[in-house]
């Protein structure tokens, strides 16, 4: 079972990126079909907290209770959509503000938890949440590897500037959620995610 840890924004805060999402990428060549990028679902948009990938059936359950007890060490806290950035010419994410010194510190034990339960270590950063809205398609990124100004990268540049600004409702973090996620079986070849089990920020009450 391939499997990461989110924090899942609620509709009303997706509501609000979409809609400037859309206002961004009005008319522009990323609003095309099949511009130069590949949209992630927006039912699928999420905070990655930790990921863990492929994860034997025995092991689930002591990652399950790892997390309830992360979960139990961390009280409730704000955050908001904020900023946008692109990673390497590749991915272009919203990041956040708000609380982020402790959305950085339940990333950290979450990380930690997968080293020790799995033996295996996320070699990506995750010291900065963000949530991913777009990936570059490759054919773009190849064009603008021969070319200087590839317009399609050009683009995405210019939306992840133009979104530079954007800022999102707070909204409370009340839980994290360990997921699912089966690549190939979404709509459209996108990764199918369920969540497989919620876990409550703060003290058991009783």
């Amino acid at each position: 079972m391939r499997l990461f840890v989110a924090v899942l924004p609620p509709p009303h805060v997706l509501d609000h990126l979409e809609r400037a999402l859309a206002l961004a990428r009005a008319g522009s060549l990323v609003d095309e079909g099949q511009g130069p990028v590949r949209w992630t679902p927006a039912g699928d948009r999420h905070l990655t907290v930790a990921f863990y990938g492929g994860t034997p059936d025995g092991a689930v359950p002591e990652v399950a209770g790892g997390l309830a007890s992360l979960a139990a060490e961390h009280r409730p806290f704000d955050l908001a959509l904020r900023g946008s950035g692109l990673f390497d010419r590749r991915t272009l994410w919203i990041g956040c503000g708000g609380e982020v010194a402790t959305m950085a510190a339940l990333m950290e034990g979450a990380s930690l938890l997968g080293t020790e339960v799995l033996g295996r270590t996320d070699d990506r950063v995750r010291s900065r949440a963000h949530l991913t809205v777009g990936r570059v398609r490759d054919q773009a990124r190849r064009q603008s590897s021969r070319r200087r100004e590839a317009p399609g990268v050009t683009a995405v540049t210019a939306l992840s500037h133009a979104l530079a600004v954007y800022e999102g409702p707070a909204w409370t973090v009340e839980a994290v959620h360990l997921i699912s996620s089966e690549l190939g079986a979404g709509p459209g070849g996108a990764a199918l995610h369920e969540v497989v089990e919620t876990f409550p920020l703060g003290p058991v009450a009783g």
